[in-house]
């Protein structure tokens, strides 16, 4: 892309004035950049700036916002009549409801109002961007790109990128300079390419783990005991994944949002996928959503936590089996349950179920590549900075060695995953060599990992 010419961005349109849409809205005025944010009604526009304020003085660190004289960046408007300014716009970024009909509706309109060259992107997460530009203009075409932010905004660092069939080189040649470069003018996020498939990257893999985990999961806990704070504890540090563990992050997200993830991948997940066995909910867990018991927004789901009068505080665990809540318990693993490698060394309840889970997780992410991604080092930087993994898919079987996966597929007897196939073809024991610096490629070649 050496020979490409970059269009110059200095004034951004955000549309949309929600979660997504302010806090894209708040690290472009951040990082200099003059912006329009729009919605239905200036007024939500103007809430949106004035969360951004109060986030700057209770956040500390974590405020988008460096000092409010940034926020004078930020001028608020509404669809209805100030939508025509887009025009003096070179990135017009829509962040609206998930809805395509809505988008496609949102996008006719910008298409009549903006400038050449502008650059048009959507921040849906699942949607596929060819649904919302079907039979648009050709000129809107070549300017449109998936630019798939994570929340919150300001904090995660991943942002996917995904081209159109006929979006020009040198808009994603510009929105990766724009959103990715570490130095200069730009956003510094962490730019993954990824293709027009369901979910895109991080969602795709880390919405499998999920989905399969509470499967998997409440199966463990029926029949081999395990609770759902073990459950936790092994999800968590012997993973390298975050602290929530598999439960605390689907409180965090909800259930309801996994939910319609759920239902997305069954509309457009690909008839003989391997993840379509559990995007359904068990009668357990579509019991909690009924009842509206969500996670944290909803003030529980599979944690809630008690206040008592006294300031002190409790934090109770639902029981999925008698379906009542109880007092949550500390779990401390055996030693040599900690890490990835010891569980799959061990036959205790315990690595039985990571071995389900993880095994299906890595075996899933090796069958996407070149599906989603052209290459294993977009996949493990997307888990990396998306979903805070310390490692990703691919570094993950590296660390447990691939071996151990591939016994496991010829054991069960599956169809052994594509990128797995391919390091058996190209007789190799691992996906990155030379500490890191080179990978496999989808031909079995090594390449250099690109900065």
């Amino acid at each position: 892309m050496t020979n490409i010419n970059l269009i110059d961005i200095e004034r951004v349109a955000v549309l949309g004035s929600g979660t997504m849409g302010t806090g894209i809205a708040g690290i472009c005025a951040n990082a200099g950049f003059e912006v329009l944010l729009l919605d239905l009604e200036k007024a939500s526009c103007d809430t949106a700036v004035s969360k951004i304020k109060a986030a700057r003085l209770t956040a500390g660190r974590s405020s988008m916002i460096e000092n409010h004289a940034l926020l004078d960046k930020i001028t608020t408007g509404s669809f209805e009549h100030d939508l025509d300014k887009i025009a003096d716009c070179q990135w017009i970024c829509e962040a609206i409801i998930e809805d395509v009909n809505i988008k496609r509706e949102i996008f006719m309109r910008i298409e009549a109002l903006r400038s050449d060259r502008s650059i048009i992107s959507t921040n849906t997460s699942g949607i596929p961007l060819r649904d919302i530009y079907a039979g648009m203009p050709m000129r809107l075409q070549k300017d449109i790109a998936v630019t798939h932010f994570f929340n919150p905004v300001h904090i995660m660092k991943l942002v996917e990128l995904v081209a159109g069939e006929n979006t020009q080189p040198e808009v994603i040649a510009t929105l990766a300079d724009f959103l990715g470069k570490s130095h200069g003018k730009s956003l510094g996020k962490g730019v993954v390419y990824a293709k027009d498939t369901v979910n895109f990257i991080g969602n795709r893999i880390g919405c499998m783990w999920m989905l399969a985990g509470l499967q998997l999961a409440e199966k463990a806990i029926t029949e081999q005991g395990l609770s759902i704070e073990t459950v936790d504890a092994l999800m968590s540090d012997p993973m390298g994944f975050p602290a929530t563990g598999l439960y605390g992050l689907i409180d965090l997200v909800g259930l309801d949002v996994i939910l319609n993830v759920a239902k997305n991948l069954e509309v457009n997940l690909p008839a003989n996928d391997f993840g379509r066995k559990f995007i359904h909910f068990t009668d357990n867990i579509r019991a909690m959503v009924e009842r509206g018991q969500l996670g944290r927004k909803t003030g529980g789901g599979f944690y809630q936590l008690i206040r008592h009068n006294d300031g002190s505080k409790t934090m109770q665990v639902f029981d999925i089996q008698k379906q009542q809540w109880r007092v949550a318990e500390e779990v401390e693993l055996p030693e040599h349950e900690r890490t990835l490698s010891g569980l799959f060394e061990s036959d205790s309840a315990n690595a039985r179920f990571v071995k389900d889970v993880m095994a299906t997780t890595l075996c899933y992410s090796a069958d996407l590549v070149p599906e989603i991604a052209d290459d294993i080092i977009n996949v493990d930087r997307a888990m990396r900075w998306g979903f805070a993994w310390q490692r990703g898919p691919f570094e993950l079987i590296d660390e447990l060695g691939a071996q151990c996966l591939i016994k496991r597929v010829n054991a069960h007897g599956l169809a052994m995953p594509k990128m797995l196939q391919v390091l058996i073809d190209a007789g190799q024991s691992t996906f990155y060599r030379n500490h890191g610096s080179e990978f496999l490629t989808t031909a079995g070649n090594w390449e250099r990992v690109p900065d």
